[in-house]
């Protein structure tokens, strides 16, 4: 045996010198090809081998790079959609309500009745004051005589005229309440409310009828919390949905801040002003209000999903990240960071530090790992989505 491996090895130390070496030398090949064949497909299966075991000891994940948005969280809220011009209808005097003409909702043209009052009080009314008024006109004609042949003095005459002018200005008074015991509308518009019924006895100035016209468009009417209220200021933009009208998107502007908190809620009330549209909106819609205060635009914050975020307490939490050499390697490695929260803005989280926007996060698979795990990525990289 030993001899055959001399015999071997002697060609390969040999081959310049010796004929017969070469041709064991070309042999050999041949005899020692599967040998090697074997060496080196039994080296690849170990590569191999420890490459599937290292992309089985890695954890699969998802990563979306910090972006950046708004400074400040969007304050959102419920309300009422409503006429900017809505007028108040009422009689000037007291009475009983005769008539109602109109139901709410139903559309009115300028100067069409809306309702009346019982007029047999007031006719008597008018009667008695223009009774009055001619007898102190009459009195004031005598007058006139007897001071011309002096039987009474100028001062007795100047009384009579004071008190036909008293007269005459109760008469002309009487004459207008009558007419204002008809409601008449104003202008073109819609009944929204209707106050009191037929039969129904009314104050002077107690509201019958609410008119609502389109002229000046419309608002929405919201309430807010004192934290939030101090962020509003006039002129921030609104988005506005409907919960009638799911697919429309309004916009609006604030235009009326309360000053004090409304004593029934505690809410501080504001009026958002919406932009001229089409659609076919009306009073007492409900809105929901997405405003965008104008320190949101002083300055930006870093966002991430908030599926990024493992380990939150409070204001604290931890993110994993893959620093920027090592997003494209085979044996890439999650880092712990730990950040601290701002707010959360719906499916996303604005960060007050511990990242900055472009680093790449990871999302899917964070809550399995450790600091310096093994991971690789699966699935193309996301752009960060902010607000």
């Amino acid at each position: 045996m030993h001899d055959d491996i001399d015999s071997v090895a002697a060609p390969f130390e040999h081959a310049a010198t010796s004929f017969a070496g070469r041709q064991r030398r070309r042999s050999m090949p041949g005899a020692l090809m599967p040998v090697i064949v074997g060496v080196v497909l039994s080296l690849s299966g170990c590569g191999r081998d420890a490459t599937l075991n290292d992309a089985a000891e890695s954890t699969p994940v998802r990563v979306v790079l910090a972006a950046t948005g708004p400074a400040t969280a969007t304050i959102r809220s419920h309300g009422l959609i409503a006429n900017r011009d809505q007028v108040r209808l009422a009689f000037k005097i007291s009475g009983i309500v005769r008539e109602i003409t109109v139901v709410e909702g139903a559309q009115v043209r300028r100067g069409q009745k809306l309702a009346v009052l019982e007029q047999t009080e007031i006719d008597a009314q008018v009667e008695q004051a223009r009774q009055e008024h001619d007898k102190a006109q009459r009195d004031l004609n005598r007058g006139k005589r007897l001071h011309a042949d002096q039987v009474i003095s100028l001062e007795q005459l100047q009384d009579l005229r004071t008190r036909a002018a008293i007269a005459r200005a109760a008469l002309k008074t009487a004459r207008f309440n009558r007419t204002h015991a008809v409601i008449v509308a104003p202008r073109d518009g819609t009944i929204l409310h209707k106050l009191a019924e037929e039969r129904e006895m009314v104050s002077a100035g107690e509201p019958v009828l609410i008119l609502g016209t389109q002229d000046e468009g419309y608002i929405v009417n919201a309430g807010l919390a004192d934290r939030e209220i101090v962020q509003v200021k006039y002129g921030d933009v609104a988005q506005v949905r409907l919960d009638a009208l799911p697919e429309a998107l309004l916009t609006g502007t604030v235009t009326q801040i309360a000053a004090a908190a409304d004593p029934s809620g505690g809410l501080f009330r504001i009026e958002v002003s919406l932009a001229p549209n089409e659609l076919p909106l009306r009073s007492g819609m409900v809105a929901r209000l997405a405003i965008v205060p104008s320190s949101a635009h002083a300055g930006e914050r870093v966002y991430v999903p908030i599926g990024a975020i493992i380990e939150g307490r409070g204001h604290d939490a931890h993110v994993f990240v893959l620093e920027p050499g090592e997003k494209n390697t085979a044996g890439a490695q999650a880092h712990r960071r730990k950040v601290r929260i701002a707010f959360i803005e719906g499916e996303e989280v604005a960060l007050a530090d511990g990242l900055s926007a472009g680093e790449h996060v990871i999302t899917d698979g964070a809550a399995y790992l450790e600091d310096g795990a093994a991971v690789y990525i699966v699935g193309p990289e996301s752009p960060g989505a902010a607000p």
